[in-house]
Protein backbone atom coordinates (compact mmCIF):
# COMPACT_ATOMS: atom_id res chain seq x y z
CA UNK A 1 0.00 0.00 0.00
CA UNK A 2 2.79 2.64 0.96
CA UNK A 3 4.59 2.12 -2.62
CA UNK A 4 0.74 2.36 -4.26
CA UNK A 5 0.48 5.73 -2.14
CA UNK A 6 3.71 7.29 -2.94
CA UNK A 7 3.05 6.51 -6.74
CA UNK A 8 -0.65 8.83 -5.93
CA UNK A 9 1.64 11.71 -4.17
CA UNK A 10 4.37 11.50 -7.05
CA UNK A 11 1.38 11.82 -9.54
CA UNK A 12 -0.18 14.99 -7.65
CA UNK A 13 3.32 16.39 -7.73
CA UNK A 14 4.12 15.67 -11.39
CA UNK A 15 0.59 17.12 -11.82
CA UNK A 16 0.90 20.28 -9.72
CA UNK A 17 4.40 20.69 -11.46
CA UNK A 18 2.53 20.60 -15.16
CA UNK A 19 0.18 22.96 -13.88
CA UNK A 20 2.31 25.22 -12.56
CA UNK A 21 3.64 24.91 -16.23
CA UNK A 22 1.09 25.75 -18.01
CA UNK A 23 -0.18 28.50 -15.27
CA UNK A 24 3.33 30.25 -15.81
CA UNK A 25 3.08 30.29 -19.64
CA UNK A 26 -0.61 31.60 -19.53
CA UNK A 27 1.33 34.29 -17.28
CA UNK A 28 3.99 34.89 -20.01
CA UNK A 29 1.56 34.75 -22.79
CA UNK A 30 -0.52 37.83 -20.95
CA UNK A 31 1.88 39.85 -20.46
CA UNK A 32 2.84 39.53 -23.63
CA UNK A 33 -0.59 40.08 -24.94
CA UNK A 34 -0.47 43.07 -23.03
CA UNK A 35 2.75 44.08 -24.25
CA UNK A 36 1.55 43.81 -27.96
CA UNK A 37 -1.61 45.43 -27.54
CA UNK A 38 -0.23 48.67 -26.34
CA UNK A 39 2.45 49.24 -28.81
CA UNK A 40 -0.53 48.66 -30.91
CA UNK A 41 -2.45 51.28 -28.78
CA UNK A 42 0.73 53.69 -29.04
CA UNK A 43 0.55 53.21 -33.02
CA UNK A 44 -2.92 53.93 -33.32
CA UNK A 45 -2.15 57.33 -30.97
CA UNK A 46 0.38 58.01 -32.94
CA UNK A 47 -1.68 57.84 -36.19
CA UNK A 48 -4.35 59.55 -34.73
CA UNK A 49 -1.75 62.70 -33.32
CA UNK A 50 -0.40 62.46 -37.14
CA UNK A 51 -3.70 63.10 -39.16
CA UNK A 52 -4.82 65.56 -36.59
CA UNK A 53 -1.82 67.31 -37.35
CA UNK A 54 -1.85 66.97 -40.42
CA UNK A 55 -5.85 68.18 -40.57
CA UNK A 56 -4.70 71.31 -38.48
CA UNK A 57 -1.68 72.48 -40.77
CA UNK A 58 -4.20 71.96 -43.92
CA UNK A 59 -6.72 74.41 -41.96
CA UNK A 60 -4.49 76.97 -40.53
CA UNK A 61 -2.96 77.21 -44.75
CA UNK A 62 -6.02 78.10 -45.75
CA UNK A 63 -7.63 80.43 -42.99
CA UNK A 64 -4.14 82.49 -42.81
CA UNK A 65 -3.37 83.54 -46.32
CA UNK A 66 -6.26 86.17 -45.16
CA UNK A 67 -4.35 87.28 -42.24
CA UNK A 68 -1.27 87.31 -44.70
CA UNK A 69 -2.98 90.12 -47.35
CA UNK A 70 -4.06 91.97 -44.47
CA UNK A 71 -0.36 92.26 -42.88
CA UNK A 72 0.93 93.02 -46.18
CA UNK A 73 -1.81 95.62 -47.39
CA UNK A 74 -1.62 97.21 -43.59
CA UNK A 75 2.35 97.02 -44.26
CA UNK A 76 1.82 99.09 -48.00
CA UNK A 77 -0.26 101.63 -45.57
CA UNK A 78 1.54 102.49 -42.66
CA UNK A 79 4.57 102.87 -45.68
CA UNK A 80 2.41 105.76 -47.70
CA UNK A 81 1.70 107.38 -44.16
CA UNK A 82 5.69 107.43 -43.55
CA UNK A 83 6.03 108.66 -47.07
CA UNK A 84 3.36 111.43 -46.40
CA UNK A 85 4.90 112.67 -42.90
CA UNK A 86 8.63 112.47 -44.93
CA UNK A 87 6.96 114.87 -47.15
CA UNK A 88 4.92 117.21 -44.70
CA UNK A 89 8.48 117.34 -42.51
CA UNK A 90 10.24 118.37 -45.69
CA UNK A 91 7.77 121.52 -46.82
CA UNK A 92 7.77 122.65 -43.07
CA UNK A 93 11.59 121.97 -42.84
CA UNK A 94 12.76 125.37 -43.54
CA UNK A 95 10.20 127.28 -42.07
CA UNK A 96 10.62 125.54 -38.42
CA UNK A 97 14.11 126.50 -38.40
CA UNK A 98 13.92 129.48 -39.43
CA UNK A 99 10.95 130.28 -36.30
CA UNK A 100 13.82 128.33 -33.99
CA UNK A 101 16.57 130.58 -34.50
CA UNK A 102 14.22 133.64 -34.68
CA UNK A 103 12.98 132.61 -31.11
CA UNK A 104 16.51 131.95 -30.08
CA UNK A 105 18.04 134.87 -31.14
CA UNK A 106 15.13 137.64 -30.72
CA UNK A 107 15.61 137.51 -26.71
CA UNK A 108 13.16 139.70 -25.20
CA UNK A 109 13.79 140.57 -21.71
CA UNK A 110 11.01 141.09 -19.36
CA UNK A 111 11.28 141.90 -15.54
CA UNK A 112 9.06 139.96 -13.34
CA UNK A 113 6.49 141.65 -11.11
CA UNK A 114 7.19 142.49 -7.87
CA UNK A 115 6.20 140.06 -5.65
CA UNK A 116 5.02 140.97 -2.06
CA UNK A 117 6.45 138.48 0.54
CA UNK A 118 4.18 138.48 3.52
CA UNK A 119 6.08 139.36 6.94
Amino acid sequence: MSAQNSAGIQTLLDAEREAQKIVQRAREYRTKRVKEARDEAKKEIDQYKKSKDDEFKKFESEHSSGNKRAEEDAEKDAEKQIAGIHVAGKKGQDQVVKDLLKAVFDVKPVAPERIEVPV
